[in-house]
């Protein structure tokens, strides 16, 4: 290569990977790759082993007929194609490697896809070989350039392997997107407000309940990237919360809000590698509302501790209410029953205190939030 094809080449390289992180890169870049390698038009192209299906990856110059007509008719025609699933990767093969060149010129193939493009001859090489399917890159030559010739085959095979890494990286930066997009949607999907903090204590992520959270205020907020509790008392439970290592104990505690709403904390440590950054997530925190009533699942809660209607109306109004007073009142029933169901309850749940009864009522919790069109929350 001269120096300017050199640092044509250089650059190209560049490009290819450039691809990888920016898909829509791709279609310019292999319309580079054709006209750097003397070709006037391009595919990708794999086919499975079976031979039974084909698909066309990426293209340049070469119009939407032709590339139906390609996987209809004449892919079954294309002897270099078949001829990769038995080559070596990275090995350029052209026309004169299969037949003579006048055999070549008066097959169906040439005379009613190729020609009828502009093109006279054609090279391929393998990009990618697996059990189950073979990718070649497959650059048409114009007839204004001649047949493919040994400079043609050797940029090619320069080429190959940066456009198969290419593809791969391609391929792992999609699928890590997906997953992290996927799994985002299922969080905001939850009703327990979830957010993961990194070890100096800063939000990394919340998901849609979490946002809303800090919205209200009412419990926790926001202030730049760093949570503030709203009282005294949650923040103490907070801070030993986060404070806790992957060895502790992990504790459910119960939190107040300045509008008089029961809250359950979890802080979840997260397993990390101590060489990580530091804004990586170290700790996951679970907030969930202890009054959310419709989303538990009182059916279930009944039948693991084998508690009466009256029994279960009396725990899922200590849940929504608290105060025995409050209960007796709200339930029409005098606060001797309701001290009497609330003892019931101790024995059959094995709880101490009314706020251990609010815990095991949040381990039956549905998680999925009921979403309405208002519920876009805050970010």
């Amino acid at each position: 290569m001269t120096t300017h094809q050199a640092n044509r080449f250089s650059s190209l390289i560049g490009e290819i990977y450039d691809a990888a992180i920016a898909p829509a890169l791709r279609s310019g870049v292999l319309e580079q790759v054709a006209h750097f390698v003397g070709g006037c038009a391009a595919m990708i192209v794999s086919r499975d082993s079976a031979r039974l299906s084909i698909e066309i990856h990426q293209h340049f110059g070469i119009d939407a007929r032709f590339r139906q007509l390609y996987r209809d008719r004449y892919v079954e025609l294309d002897l270099l194609l078949d001829r990769h699933l038995n080559l070596a990767p990275e090995q350029t093969i052209d026309v004169t490697e299969i037949m003579p060149r006048e055999d070549f010129l008066a097959t169906s193939f040439y005379r009613e896809w190729l020609e009828p493009q502009g093109a006279i001859d054609l090279a391929t090489i393998a990009l990618e070989k697996t059990s189950a399917r073979t990718t070649i890159l497959q650059v048409l030559r114009h007839r204004s350039r001649g047949t493919v010739d040994d400079a043609m085959r050797e940029r090619m095979r320069l080429l190959a392997p940066h456009i198969q890494r290419s593809q791969i990286m391609g391929r792992q930066i999609r699928a890590r997107s997906h997953t992290v997009d996927d799994l985002a949607d299922v969080l905001d999907g939850l009703n327990t407000a979830i957010c993961l903090l990194d070890a100096d204590g800063r939000v990394v992520h919340a998901n849609a309940a979490c946002r809303q959270l800090f919205a209200d205020a009412s419990l926790l907020a926001m202030v730049g990237d760093r949570i503030v509790a709203r009282n005294t008392q949650t923040d103490k439970i907070f801070r030993g919360l986060c404070e806790i290592d992957g060895g502790a104990r992990r504790q459910v505690e119960l939190a107040t809000s300045t509008d008089g709403q029961h809250y359950l904390l979890h802080a979840f440590p997260l397993k990390r590698d101590r060489n990580l950054p530091r804004d990586v997530a170290a700790t996951m925190l679970f907030v969930q509302r202890a009054s959310m009533l419709p989303s538990l699942a009182a059916d279930a809660i009944a039948a693991a501790f084998r508690l009466t209607p009256s029994e279960l109306r009396v725990l899922m109004a200590i849940i929504e209410i608290g105060g025995v007073p409050d209960i007796a009142a709200k339930l029409g029933i005098a606060e001797t029953t309701v001290k009497t169901h609330l003892g019931r309850l101790f024995e059959k749940t094995g709880a101490g205190r009314q706020a251990d009864l609010v815990k095991i009522a949040a381990g039956f919790a549905v998680p999925f939030a009921r979403r309405t069109s208002g519920d876009d929350r805050a970010t």
